[in-house]
């Protein structure tokens, strides 16, 4: 796994397709339990070097149900995004992630974690990429249905302040998924 993770993070292969230049950011243990597939890294994780590193991340652990201790331990926490990189900004936000980096990178990683019980779906992306044939139309309705892909998968929205206005219009997320995904997570890492 160590080998890995040092060939991810000297990872050159959309360099020249990055504002910023590369930075792969991944945590990962051959003992986690939990992987979180996000997005692509933000402008602060970039600069930091911590994934989650910003009120999004506050907002998620808050989801989760852990602490930072957790989350930020690898043998219970994988953090592996779409894009190991920070995308850029462009007059919408922050790019998409490189589609380059899940082809390359997430078998290999997922393979050397024997005890990976759950991984956490966060966003449209990597719902899209691991449920493919059996996502639903919109976000709202694979999150809304996320027993269906219990065991192996949890698809959350991406917990962004932005999606403020998505939770208070959908307050079965805070009634009934969270409760559940709060539990699975309990179980998983116990």
């Amino acid at each position: 796994m160590n080998q890995l993770l040092e060939q991810i993070k000297n990872c050159k292969e959309c360099e020249l397709h990055l504002q910023c230049g590369a930075n792969p950011i991944v945590q990962a243990s051959s003992k986690s339990k939990i992987v979180i597939i996000g997005q692509a890294p933000a402008r602060i994780t970039h600069n930091t070097g911590v994934s989650w590193n910003d009120i999004s991340g506050n907002n998620l652990r808050t989801w989760l149900g852990i602490d930072k201790q957790t989350f930020y331990d690898a043998e219970k926490v994988a953090l592996m995004p779409m894009g190991f990189c920070y995308p850029g900004t462009g007059k919408n936000g922050d790019f998409p992630p490189r589609k380059e980096c899940a082809p390359l990178w997430h078998n290999k990683l997922l393979v050397q974690m024997p005890e990976l019980k759950l991984i956490v779906l966060v966003g449209q992306f990597a719902q899209k990429y691991y449920l493919s044939s059996v996502v639903k139309p919109t976000l709202t309705e694979t999150v809304q249905n996320f027993e269906t892909y219990l065991p192996r998968y949890f698809p959350l929205p991406h917990p962004s302040p932005r999606n403020n206005i998505w939770q208070a219009k959908n307050p079965w997320f805070s009634t009934k998924v969270l409760p559940e995904l709060q539990k699975q997570i309990l179980q998983t890492i116990n």
